[in-house]
């Protein structure tokens, strides 16, 4: 038997029974080795995420063949066939100790590294750390200068428990590495060793491995990452000021500042005038924009975003962001445009991972609110299968109250009906929606006696509890509405919903005023930019005579949403008054999006004024 076939039949069975170690670790184990691994031996990519070209394939192709010839030249016999094969077929019924103690036998007698790294895999599978360390360390001793080889004993080691046979490694690849690529790769030795168990250990070794670049703009950086992970913000601030200082007109010098700043009113300005000198810094504008949505700077933010669109037309991340701002500024045909070419880009882009399900939700939520409930039911049925669970179960009870609004109230039933689902709190949601069906329907007895028995089945439900509430007060049964609010507030303490929903029924009902100003009071507490609670304050404020006050509260209710009924309130407070035409303007506007509005009709009537 000659030596060529001997190597082509090895290289054929491994071939056929291995799968790589980081798919098969993907598929059925946490893997030994990471991205940061791989660049931390070898230099695969830069903090952006963009790859560092680190060979031509001219000369991977070369790199491969110089592999080859490394390995032994190992003959054949019949004993090592049949071992080889027994072992492989024992591990694919399940057992992995005897078959992974073969793979390591042979790959000490044969040195082919080939079989130590098949025994590491068989070790993966299995989620065995330890023998998966050994085996790795025998293929890389078994071929030292394989870069793979390296990569899984460094993603092996660091996050054991003793992490020193790495710092070697490190030291020897930043010796090797051009200047240009160093940086690069500190920022993945920095990242890896963040993993470690022991932090302190690790620590330390990342301090010796920066040593010899001290000065550097690069050691800057690291060090002001790996302070700011540890939890040393001022140490972080220490480091990248100095990085700033070393390169002022850095991208990443300035990110990383305002990264450690950790304070939005000093991170702003400071990224506004980066802007101002590097207009086109994407990554700075990009945080900014982030900077100014949290401070509820929507309008600038938004300004930002669109900047950055217009470089990039089918960027989905800002197609997103564009969409999530413009539905928080209540432009719903800015957030329907902006959405729709998210959901459009990603349709192209098969490879792109977004999950496209919550846009899908919000097209349909737009769609419906214009009652266009074709098109929202042509926006649920595009939400991929596989998506998370709890979407695909809050978009059947969508399709359900679509289909009832659209006439087809006992189609809604039925698909409510077929959702069985095996979660008490989904079986209470199903019990709300079908009772919200009735509802709109105009069965309100119906209604509330489904969620009576639903109340009976699920005592400690604050959301049934809840909605229970609103039903019983909307049929008149005021005590069950309070008693049920008042359990609600003793299971969720924190629910502000409750809070408001019994303050704003007393001053509906002009009772027991100061008790519904103390209740709203304490909801606006738990959720002060909620402007439907602004809405019942401004109209306990009225009910208590305080025209100006509750006029300032539903003015600013108002400006945060252009609701109807904050309309109608805010309406009747400029009527009382004097403001009768102001009035009209907003009652009409409230008609244009709500005609059956109730609490139009009976306020017209109440004043005995038309539109």
């Amino acid at each position: 038997m000659k030596n060529a076939f001997v190597i082509v039949t090895l290289s054929s069975i491994l071939a056929a029974c291995a799968v790589a170690p980081k798919q098969q670790a993907e598929q059925q184990a946490p893997t030994p080795a990471s991205s940061d691994t791989q660049a931390a031996t070898e230099g695969a990519k830069a903090p952006d995420g963009e790859e560092v070209a680190t060979s031509e394939e001219d000369e991977e192709a070369k790199a491969k063949a110089e592999a080859e010839a490394r390995l032994p030249k190992v003959e054949m016999t019949s004993t090592m066939l049949n071992q080889l094969l027994k072992a492989e077929f024992a591990f694919r019924k399940g057992d992995w100790q005897g078959p992974y103690l073969t793979m390591l036998s042979l790959a000490q007698q044969t040195r082919d590294p080939r079989l130590a790294r098949r025994a590491a895999e068989m070790a993966v599978t299995a989620r065995q750390a330890d023998d998966t360390l050994a085996a790795v360390r025998l293929w890389r001793q078994l071929d030292p200068t394989s870069d793979e080889a390296t990569q899984y004993f460094v993603g092996m080691v660091v996050t054991s428990d003793n992490i020193a046979d790495v710092e070697p490694v490190f030291v020897e690849r930043l010796q090797k590495s051009p200047p240009d690529k160093r940086g690069v790769l500190l920022f993945q030795i920095q990242q890896l060793l963040g993993r470690a168990k022991d932090k302190e250990a690790a620590s330390a070794m990342l301090e010796r491995v920066i040593a010899p670049y001290n000065g550097t703009f690069e050691a800057h950086i690291v060090r002001a990452q790996a302070a700011l992970a540890r939890g040393d913000r001022e140490a972080a601030q220490r480091a990248a000021h100095a990085a700033l200082v070393a390169k002022p007109d850095s991208e990443i010098a300035v990110l990383m500042m305002a990264q450690v700043l950790e304070d939005d009113g000093k991170a702003g300005p400071m990224l506004e005038a980066f802007l101002k000198t590097h207009p086109d810094a994407r990554e700075v504008r990009a945080a900014h924009a982030r900077v100014l949505v949290n401070q509820k700077q929507y309008a600038q933010a938004r300004a930002q975003f669109e900047t950055l669109l217009k470089g990039r037309p089918d960027d989905a991340g800002n197609l997103y962001a564009l969409g999530v701002l413009a539905s928080q500024m209540n432009d719903a045909q800015g957030a329907e445009g902006y959405f729709t070419r998210f959901v459009e880009v990603l349709g192209r882009n098969p490879e792109d991972e977004r999950d496209p399900t919550r846009a899908l939700l919000i097209l349909a939520q737009i769609a419906e609110e214009r009652r266009d409930y074709p098109a929202a039911l042509g926006w649920l049925e595009k939400i991929p299968a596989g998506t998370e669970p709890q979407l695909l179960f809050s978009a059947q009870l969508r399709r359900a109250q679509l289909l009832a609004r659209q006439g087809d109230l006992a189609g809604g039933r039925k698909l409510l009906a077929s959702l069985k689902p095996a979660e008490p709190a989904q079986q209470a949601q199903v019990a709300v929606a079908e009772s919200q069906l009735l509802r709109d329907a105009g069965r309100a007895l119906e209604a509330y006696s489904l969620m009576e028995a639903a109340a009976r089945r699920f005592p400690k439900n604050p959301d049934l509890l809840y909605d229970f509430a609103l039903l019983a007060e909307k049929i008149g049964r005021v005590d069950v509405m309070e008693k049920a609010l008042r359990d609600v507030m003793v299971l969720a303490p924190d629910n502000h919903h409750a809070y408001n929903a019994l303050g704003y029924s007393l001053a509906e009902r002009n009772t027991r005023l100061q008790e519904a100003y103390t209740l709203v009071a304490k909801a606006l507490e738990m959720a002060p930019g909620d402007p439907f609670i602004m809405d019942s304050m401004g109209w306990v404020q009225y009910r208590l005579g305080k025209l100006d006050e509750a006029e300032k509260y539903l003015r600013d209710a108002y400006a945060l949403r252009r609701d109807p009924e904050i309309a109608v309130h805010l309406g009747e407070v400029l009527f009382q008054k004097g403001q009768q035409a102001a009035a009209q303007a907003l009652w009409r506007e409230a008609s244009a999006k709500d005609p059956q509005n109730d609490t139009l009709r009976s306020t017209l009537a109440r004043l005995r004024q038309s539109l």
